[in-house]
């Protein structure tokens, strides 16, 4: 819509008005006189002009656009930010066109809430539907193992034990899954408090690859540490939490690694940064996925998720842990060719 100024406007409504009353006036004299009179004409055009413009412009700015003004104000409110305290002036203030573009803005910032509500009413219904799923799960195998033995099978050597272990493994599932809920929970409002000391990252790295060095040994996989030298890297941090970070990302990149590949544990220190990447050569993740893997329960494969026995929660903990830490967390990954995450730690030299 093209700006309309107020002095613009006003000028070109009194012209005309001017014009249609000088025009009647033109008419009674000559109606009354029988002769036409160019300065009388004129004369009466000034006049007119200039009344008009007067009341015009006093009509405008002190009700019409007074009241747009405080229209204005009330949309730059009802948006939450500061805006200068202008007032109207004949010659630059446009009024309708700040309006406008306030109204327009603030529809715009409407619709992103909503398409934002939306989301996150998408996304409740879709949690809640896989908590239900992911609990749905080791419960009717655990009804399944206890009515088998409660029907007779508690007396049958061949099972007994065999769906007690089967039972207790679920249920081990369950609180798993109960007890990283909380966690997450607990991190997300901030009452999980962590406990900070000042430790030496490359020797708790060292420390978790001897530990998985037999899980990865079972594949053929090798894990592979990578550091510029071998001074200690310090970093004022939780090291029970990194730690799970850490046999997190590891344990991944094993589970979804290809038989004989490698695991690349890099570590660096850059401006009062610890940078750690944990990379694979597994099988890496479609790029559409990769938006939402740190959602809670998200799954790229989930069949198969589930049967390397994870909860679907670990990625959501270990980005809400290193958030924590105010440090940052990123994934790259191609299909076959592996996946690449890397996550940042303030150092504490």
């Amino acid at each position: 819509m093209k700006s309309i100024k107020t002095s613009t406007f006003c000028i070109v409504l009194s012209a005309f008005s001017a014009t249609l009353q000088t025009i009647l006036i033109a008419f009674l004299n000559f109606k009354i006189n029988q002769y036409f009179d160019i300065s009388v004409t004129l004369l009466a055009f000034f006049i007119a002009f200039v009344l008009n413009f007067l009341i015009l412009y006093f009509i405008f700015r002190n009700f019409l656009y007074a009241k747009i003004d405080k229209l204005y104000h009330l949309v730059k409110s009802i948006q939450a930010k500061e805006i200068p305290n202008t007032e109207i002036q004949l010659e630059e203030v446009d009024s309708i066109e700040r309006l406008e573009k306030g109204i327009i803005k603030l529809s715009h910032e409407r619709s992103k809430e909503i398409e934002q509500y939306n989301n996150i009413d998408s996304y409740r219904k879709e949690f809640l539907g896989n908590v239900s799923h992911e609990l749905k799960t080791p419960i009717f195998n655990i009804q399944g193992y206890i009515s088998t033995l409660i029907d007779g099978g508690i007396h049958d050597s061949t099972i007994n034990m065999d769906y007690l272990k089967k039972a207790d493994k679920s249920i081990d599932r369950m609180i798993k899954i109960v007890d990283d809920l909380e966690t997450i929970s607990q991190l997300e409002v901030g009452t999980l408090e962590l406990d900070t000391e000042t430790y030496d990252l490359v020797q708790q790295i060292k420390d978790i690859i001897e530990s998985l060095e037999l899980i990865a040994a079972k594949k053929n996989i090798r894990l592979q540490f990578v550091r510029k030298s071998d001074k200690p890297i310090l970093v004022k941090a939780d090291s029970f939490r990194i730690r799970q970070v850490l046999v997190n990302l590891i344990t991944n990149s094993i589970k979804y690694g290809l038989e004989n590949g490698k695991t690349r544990i890099t570590i660096q220190l850059f401006d009062e940064q610890v940078i750690v990447e944990v990379k694979d050569n597994g099988i890496g993740i479609d790029e559409k996925h990769l938006p939402r893997v740190f959602e809670r329960f998200y799954r790229v494969d989930k069949g198969r998720s589930r049967e390397q026995g994870g909860t679907g929660l670990g990625l959501a903990i270990v980005k809400h842990i290193i958030e924590a830490h105010h440090g940052t967390i990123d994934i790259e990954s191609k299909l076959s060719e592996g996946t690449t995450v890397t996550f940042t730690l303030a150092s504490a030299h």
